[in-house]
């Protein structure tokens, strides 16, 4: 197990201060600046599972309210609303500040069966065929400050392959279908409920650049004022993200200083294991 691997299963692991009360760290994550979106829904979800016995989350959804402070640790809140017969509900609250930086309503199902159909994997080259997150950056290297080259080469947890990837400081415009392979060895050994945890944290991963695409935009180009507003996860199959899944998104609209994007993410022999929506904030900077 890496480092950063046991930084993120750290992260997963929450402290409980009271019956539905818990603790978060908040530094760790993807950014330095604020706290990664993925990072808060992984860890509510966590909390949530905390107060639920022998069910599995089917779906989530989460709206970010304010910009996670990541020099603070962050509590959870837990509102048992529902424990019905097939379904238990739960409501969560993130706060720093003594404000709310999101909230999440979670809601979880007893196994069940019915009928059964899937979309198929789109055809894309495997992993191995494309370079990885490290080797990208280090491509970029010299374009970055020297004052920001540590964070800029910083070992992440997830392993990342970019199917179709731009360039990070001059992108060309390209379709808004945006494909990347991600999965995270250390998962090998964790229970079923933590990689649900790992698939929350990795679905914000990649997720809002697809709005950027048809526009020649990137993160790491200054022209972006951009954000997670919202963010739903559908959870269709069990995860194994010690393997690779491929993330298919696509952003169908952008406009009015917002972006609509969603998601598929398949195990890697075809199964749809999750499906993701999440709208983002995507406008123009303005220099001060």
């Amino acid at each position: 197990m890496t480092e950063a691997e046991r930084v993120l299963l750290d992260l997963l692991s929450l402290e409980r201060l009271e019956v539905d009360l818990f603790r978060g760290t908040g530094s760790g994550g993807e950014t330095p600046t604020r706290i990664f979106g993925g990072q808060v829904i992984a860890q509510a979800l966590a909390a949530a599972y905390r107060t639920v016995e022998n069910r599995l989350c089917h779906s989530l959804h989460a709206y970010f309210i304010r910009p996670g402070d990541p020099a603070i640790p962050v509590i959870y809140q837990v509102d048992r609303a529902r424990d019905g017969g097939s379904f238990t509900t739960r409501r969560v609250v993130a706060i720093q500040h003594g404000k709310q930086i999101l909230n999440m309503s979670a809601s979880f199902h007893k196994q069940d069966e019915g009928w059964d159909h899937q979309h198929p994997i789109p055809v894309v080259d495997a992993p191995e065929h494309h370079p990885s997150r490290d080797d990208l950056r280090q491509k970029y290297l010299g374009r970055v400050p020297e004052k920001l080259k540590s964070e800029f080469l910083r070992e992440r947890p997830i392993e990342v392959r970019e199917v179709d990837p731009l360039d990070l400081f001059s992108p060309s415009k390209a379709d808004d279908k945006n494909y990347l392979w991600f999965r995270m060895g250390a998962a090998n050994h964790a229970d079923t409920i933590t990689q649900h945890l790992l698939l929350a944290y990795a679905s914000d991963m990649g997720l809002l650049s697809s709005g950027m695409r048809p526009h020649g935009l990137s993160w790491f180009s200054g022209e972006i004022d951009g954000a997670s507003l919202d963010h739903a996860i559908w959870f269709h199959a069990p995860v194994r993200f010690q393997d690779w899944h491929l993330y298919s998104m696509e952003a169908p609209w952008t406009g009015q200083g917002r972006s609509f994007n969603r998601g598929s993410i398949y195990s890697q022999d075809g199964s749809l294991v999750a499906s993701v929506a999440q709208e983002g904030l995507l406008r123009r900077r303005i220099p001060r």
